[in-house]
């Protein structure tokens, strides 16, 4: 018999309205919470919105609402951790709901620390960009995952340094042991629309994605950026990965 503290649904649920990924995120949280499942990831796309976080100001929003409005672009303030951050198309989020008091690689004392988990989806996703052939790193202070510079698509300091450029951006939120919200990789972004913020208030380094930064042979597509993603998520948190075909399926009842 499979136990709890061995795998992690999984649920790709493709482009979302993020209204509908908040409801969907909200019931599988109330479902954790509640023992009735196991650890989940939920893997979607958004279409283009700007959500501000706990610690966001409106200034870091540059575009008018006038202007956000005319594209279609919703706004959402939200309560995970972090400042502003943009979803889009081409975007892979993640939503990592999960259990801080089970069973996890390196946990000290009865739960798994928030800073700690977020080191974890750091490291799953820097292996993520490591399986294009990016390299990737952590910056401290600098929470989420970002590139090391020195290729012909970094900016450059007034000294003529190359500068790192962020790949994935990381907001959480954890009530009553149980994460919410998560990660969102670039991976076929159109980094255009990044000008409509100051991503996550950080004026002095850019955004990239998967699709610049790699090869032309490492063809990081969407589905593709989604497998390496929840692979790698079962490597770095030491289980098994179970697909799940519907929220239906998932809420049913899978854990064993």
């Amino acid at each position: 018999m499979v136990t709890e503290r061995m795998y992690i649904h999984l649920l790709q649920l493709g482009r979302v309205p993020y209204a509908e990924g908040l409801a969907i995120q909200a019931r599988v949280v109330a479902a954790r919470k509640a023992g009735a499942i196991g650890d989940t990831l939920l893997l979607l796309e958004h279409p283009p919105v700007i959500t501000l976080g706990r610690n966001s100001s409106r200034a870091n929003i540059v575009a008018s609402d006038e202007f956000l409005g005319a594209r279609g672009v919703e706004l959402h303030e939200i309560n995970r951790g972090g400042d502003v951050t943009y979803h889009g198309p081409g975007q892979l989020v993640g939503y990592p709901i999960f259990d801080l008091r089970g069973d996890f690689p390196n946990k000290r004392g009865p739960h798994l620390g928030p800073v700690d988990f977020v080191r974890m989806l750091e490291e799953a996703l820097i292996r993520t960009c490591a399986d294009f052939g990016v390299m990737a790193k952590r910056i401290p202070k600098c929470t989420g995952v970002w590139t090391f510079g020195g290729t012909e698509f970094a900016d450059a300091d007034v000294h003529g340094r190359a500068l790192e450029k962020k790949l994935a951006a990381i907001g959480v939120h954890v009530s009553q042991g149980v994460t919410s919200h998560g990660f969102a990789l670039n991976v076929t972004t159109d980094l255009r629309d990044f000008d409509w913020i100051i991503p996550c208030g950080i004026t002095d380094r850019g955004v990239t994605s998967l699709e610049l930064e790699a090869s032309d042979s490492a063809d990081p597509t969407m589905e593709r950026a989604a497998n390496a993603a929840a692979r790698n998520f079962g490597r770095v948190f030491g289980r098994q990965i179970v697909a799940c075909e519907s929220l239906d399926e998932l809420l049913a009842g899978t854990k064993t």
